[in-house]
């Protein structure tokens, strides 16, 4: 079998569903008829891609334009890399399932310093080279994006474009310009770039080159335009009004656990705390809320459209938000009787106020964030945390009362004048909580997180010096040792992990030479502790010839030219001067949402200015749990589907998730159990291995007594995914047991190899045929496959159905049964078709 793209290699891989591109509330788009392709790419895996509101934003802003057609793709796992490479088969898109270098554009979202070498990945997989000035026309052109691209400078070789700031509006412009291009006769690249470098927040690298001094500094080789004489600069794009800005209403349900398996909604964008320390309190300026009434909207439509069970509000600072409690108890009201949880990220010590804490009373509490940043009130005043040691001790007192058990801390070290004595600040505020009671007077548990301090661009402490690996691991070594404590957790981030995130953040155009060499060593997926390698990049940083401390280590001087300099995140650097300035005096300064403005320079107060919404309903607290089952009788029904195509690779919980939420867009109202955490009373037949087709399976479910089969099956089957369909829904037996002997048939033919006749004479023939299955905690079961298999039949030498019975609860595998009785390799049954309940006839 030659493949054609990788779903013809999802029978070898781990995790197929994160490649099949069927999600609910997918699109897709003869791309043939469509103007523009954009496939937008997320340098990660498909479980951390689909949790990033971002991609959703974009995938819905660009569908809805009728001439634009946008797909998306991940970073593949790295056995689908492997397979991909051995069988020369081009990456796709997910939708369509496209080869990436057929696209016009593709668009990467740049969210982590250490996903780049996932970006060569990608690029590499697809056929495209990777420095943009060797892309010819018929190449996509390579946009950036994200926070990331604050400082695009260490990737600006690859790309075409970046896209600084918000992207709703500037993605759209630049989709325009291509456009007008193409209706104008054929798209000239060089004419799209002119075109994309006049509008808002986009930089096209290329038109910016670049000098270095002998003391090793990079600065513009053009610095001034001509036609004013002034410094040459991007501007950040700023989307003005939120609340009028588009969201995805429908946005795609993913398969699999991605890492925020909810619906997210964005209640406002932008901080002005001013933390110093914080990139993005800085990058995203100001904020702008949505209003309640809006936000009440858009999660009735997305609920409707995914039957997501848990909505989390999405902010830098949720608790900040005007109505932050009004919103709380709008969403709790009308989501509590669907057992809807509403839940807050984390909350900044001092807002948990009395009424929002009657509101999270209603929430289930799993755990409960607080972010100090420093042990001490001095080091915590030089940051501009604005939280106070009573403050926090409150906010603990509070939350182990409501009944939360669970307090997670988060400390950085390495800060900006940081002491000994600070570092014992983290330990004996730690001392004080552990002696805060929870409920009934139990001791909660702390979860300490210490992380090292990286200096980003664009913030007051972007001058500063990040602390080498030998401080790091002394400080952190230090503190586990002082917290080793009963009812303390202390984790910790990779000093290694934390020195390379430094050096890609604050780095230049030279580290492209390092970024390639790395990729050839091997590097890939360096934000998984599992796959990140330092000793790879020890071995690149010297074959690239990096003076590394230069980029990590090294204090800065106030005047020195920085890499990110001519990007305009629209904060002055003369604020950022000020803000240093105030850091040593260990001076705070307040919100200016609040307070008078500190004249950051982002806003114009015509366009850009604080967008808050203080028009709150007055609602108050109705409810103080959730809604327990109503009244009534209840009825178990028996829905009989089938599963085939693609729907074979889900995975049995991925399935059971499938039918969760299905059965609530469908607005079937399935029973809960009673309880601390209410589960839907669900259930399904044995649990069918992934890669296997059936023609029947049985799903149960209680609903209220009202509802009939006809009525289930009419509301149910338009929600469910492609290979998924229903067959029947009958009242089930009140006996109902589970089945501990019966027989199952199964149709299997080969796609790769034969079955030998031979080899299936020599099992009839036997009394007995033993077989020894080794579990993954190395425990062997024997079985005798002449009782496993009471009945097989050769078709043809490609194609054998065969009966399995179950024997005292335990069930054999096609594969396993056919591996032993014809010597077939894994791959030549993992490419089978593997059909259950056919052959009724053996």
């Amino acid at each position: 079998m030659i493949p054609k793209s990788i779903q013809d290699l999802l029978p070898l891989v781990e995790r197929p569903s994160r490649y099949l591109g069927s999600e609910i509330n997918t699109i897709r788009k003869d791309l043939s008829q469509t103007a523009l392709t954009f496939a937008l790419a997320f340098p990660d895996l498909y479980e951390i891609g689909t949790s990033h509101f971002g991609v959703q934003i974009l995938y819905h802003v660009l569908n809805g334009h009728p001439n634009i057609a946008a797909e998306r793709v991940f970073a593949p796992a790295e056995d689908v890399e492997a397979l991909l490479r051995s069988t020369q088969t081009p990456l796709t898109s997910l939708e369509t399932h496209t080869p990436l270098n057929n696209f016009d554009i593709i668009g990467f979202s740049l969210l982590y310093e250490l996903n780049y070498t996932n970006i060569l990945t990608i690029l590499d997989l697809a056929g495209i080279p990777f420095f943009a000035r060797d892309r010819d026309p018929a190449f996509p052109l390579v946009v950036g994006g994200g926070p990331c691209a604050c400082n695009p400078e260490p990737l600006a070789d690859f790309f075409d474009a970046f896209v600084i700031g918000d992207g709703e509006e500037a993605v759209l412009e630049m989709a325009e310009a291509w456009l007008a291009q193409k209706k104008a006769g054929a798209v000239d690249r060089a004419a799209v770039l002119d075109a994309w470098s006049s509008i808002t927040g986009v930089y096209i690298p290329a038109r910016f080159p670049v000098r270095y001094s002998p003391s090793g500094f990079q600065a513009l080789d053009q610095p001034f335009q001509e036609a004013d004489q002034k410094p040459a600069t991007v501007k950040r794009a700023v989307l003005a009004d939120l609340n009028g800005a588009a969201f995805p209403a429908t946005p795609i349900l993913p398969f699999g656990r991605p890492v925020h398996d909810r619906l997210r909604l964005e209640v406002s964008r932008g901080c002005t705390r001013g933390c110093r320390f914080c990139q993005a309190g800085m990058i995203y300026r100001p904020v702008r809320e949505r209003s309640e009434a809006t936000l009440m909207n858009m999660s009735r439509a997305s609920l409707d459209s995914t039957g997501y069970e848990d909505i989390s509000l999405l902010s830098l600072s949720t608790g900040d938000y005007s109505c932050i409690a009004s919103l709380m108890a709008g969403l709790m009201d009308a989501n509590a009787s669907n057992h809807t949880a509403v839940s807050l990220p984390s909350l900044r010590a001092g807002t948990l106020t009395p009424e929002l804490m009657a509101h999270i009373k209603r929430v289930r509490k799993t755990g409960f964030t607080i972010a100090p940043e420093a042990g001490s009130q001095r080091l915590r005043n030089v940051i501009n945390k604005n939280i106070s040691r009573e403050e926090i001790l409150v906010t603990v007192k509070n939350a182990f009362g409501l009944g939360w058990q669970v307090i997670k801390l988060y400390f950085m070290i390495g800060l900006p004048t940081e002491t000994d004595q600070d570092l014992e600040g983290i330990v004996e505020l730690v001392e004080d909580l552990r002696k805060i009671k929870g409920h009934k007077g139990r001791p909660g548990k702390i979860n300490v997180s210490v992380t090292t301090f990286i200096p980003k661009p664009h913030t007051p402490f972007q001058w500063h010096s990040q602390i080498s690996l030998e401080e790091s691991r002394e400080k952190i070594n230090w503190l586990r040792a002082r917290l080793k404590k009963p009812g303390v957790q202390f984790k910790w981030q990779n000093p290694d992990v934390s020195f390379l995130e430094g050096l890609w953040a604050r780095g230049d155009r030279r580290l492209s030479k390092l970024l390639i060499t790395a990729y050839q060593k091997g590097c890939r997926f360096d934000g998984w502790s599992d796959h990140f390698n330092f000793r790879v990049w020890e071995t690149a940083f010297s074959e690239a010839g990096m003076d590394v401390p230069f980029y990590v280590n090294r204090k800065r001087d106030l005047d020195e030219p920085l890499p990110w300099d001519h990007i305009d995140m629209r904060v002055h650097k003369s604020f950022l001067v000020q803000e240093w300035q105030a850091a040593h005096d260990e001076r705070v300064v307040l919100d200016c949402r609040w307070n008078p403005c500190n004249d950051c320079g982002v806003c114009d107060f015509e366009t850009i200015q604080p967008r808050l919404h203080e028009r709150c309903e007055n609602r108050s607290v109705t409810h103080t749990a959730v809604v327990e089952n109503e009244p009534g009788f209840y009825k178990v029904f028996e829905l009989a589907y089938s599963k085939t195509g693609s729907a074979k690779y889900f995975a049995h919980l991925e399935l059971a998730n499938i039918m969760i939420r299905a059965l609530r867009r469908a607005r079937i109202p399935v029973k809960y159990s009673e309880g601390y955490h209410p589960m839907p009373k669900i259930s399904f037949d044995d649990p069918l291995p992934v890669g296997i087709e059936s023609l029947k399976e049985r799903l149960f479910i209680t609903v209220p007594g009202h509802l009939d089969g006809k009525d289930i099956l009419s509301r149910l089957a338009p929600e469910l995914p492609e290979g998924i369909a229903l067959k029947t829904c009958t009242l089930a037996s009140k006996k109902r047991k589970p089945d501990k002997d019966t027989e199952e048939n199964y149709s299997v033919e080969l796609q790769e190899g034969v079955f030998e006749s031979g080899h299936l004479e020599r099992f009839s023939n036997c009394r007995e045929y033993l077989y020894v299955r080794q579990n993954r905690k190395g425990r062997q079961k024997s079985f005798d496959l002449k009782k496993a298999v009471p009945h097989i039949v050769l078709k043809s030498v490609k194609k054998i159905e065969v009966r399995i019975r179950k024997e005292n609860g335990v069930t054999l595998r096609p594969h396993e049964i056919l591996s032993q009785i014809f010597g077939l390799s894994r791959d030549e049954l993992k490419t089978a078709t593997v059909i259950k309940g056919l052959g009724e006839h053996v």
